[in-house]
């Protein structure tokens, strides 16, 4: 089966900082995959490469078979896909972000609705029947006409997830979708995603929470200073780690 994700020596860096030095990963349709790793490890860069919000220097990434970002040029020269090609490349993907990025002059459902409407041109009706059907999904169609400033963070960050979901992207990355909620409302927001994995969507997320990394993931990947260090599945990875780095890190982690 051709993977859904392939990435192929990355390297990603900010000025003289290289941030990511060489990373290669693979996802397979339905792969829930966790990148744990501490604060500096370049798992939020990664995810930003995928999804196009950042350039890189070297390396491949192949999603649903094509590259994406870049061609080659004769003389293996790169060059940066024009904006549009770009723009739709980028629709091939939906991303959650730490902070929600809801429009605060919309309800739930324009919020969700916009995407549909200007990037696939659906009509309003048609628009706003997907919409309502994804709120449902996250349990908010009881608030779809709210407006952000009157949701919790964590209803707002489930309208988040459907807008990025409306999309029908083939997979879907999350970067530390909790870490801006409150500790009372991080599990309404697992809780969404740990359904989606279960319906076989394809993932691939940044995460602090270890223990849902270990309950939901079909494979977890360990970042150290821009590199994977090791990964394996979540019983390989939990249960008997490699390395002593590895070790390390999970001891000073709430599992």
């Amino acid at each position: 089966m051709s993977p859904i994700l392939n990435i192929s020596g990355l390297h990603k860096s900010f000025g003289q900082v290289e941030v990511l030095k060489g990373i290669d990963l693979t996802l397979q349709q339905g792969d829930v995959v966790s990148l744990i790793g501490s604060s500096g490890s370049g798992k939020t860069t990664l995810l930003r490469c995928v999804n196009l919000l950042e350039d890189f220097e070297q390396g491949e990434i192949e999603l649903v078979g094509e590259t994406i970002g870049y061609r080659e040029n004769s003389g293996s020269q790169r060059r940066r896909l024009p904006e549009r090609e770009i723009a739709r490349q980028r629709a091939m993907t939906g991303m959650a972000f730490q902070q929600f990025n809801l429009f605060p002059h919309m309800t739930a459902v324009q919020n969700v609705m916009l995407g549909l409407i200007k990037t696939k041109r659906m009509a309003k009706d048609e628009a706003r029947s997907v919409a309502e059907k994804w709120l449902e999904r996250v349990g908010m169609e009881a608030r779809r006409d709210h407006f952000p400033g009157q949701l919790s963070g964590g209803q707002q960050q489930r309208v988040a997830i459907a807008r990025a979901i409306a999309m029908n992207p083939q997979i879907m990355l999350f970067d530390e979708v909790t870490s801006a909620l409150d500790p009372e409302l991080v599990a309404e927001v697992l809780a969404v995603v740990r359904d989606l994995a279960n319906d076989g969507m394809t993932m691939l997320l940044v995460t602090h929470e270890m223990r849902f990394a270990r309950d939901v993931s079909t494979k977890v990947v360990f970042m150290h200073q821009g590199r994977i260090h090791e990964e394996g599945t979540s019983e390989e990875m939990f249960g008997a780690p490699k390395t002593e780095r590895l070790q390390g890190f999970l001891a000073n982690s709430q599992i």
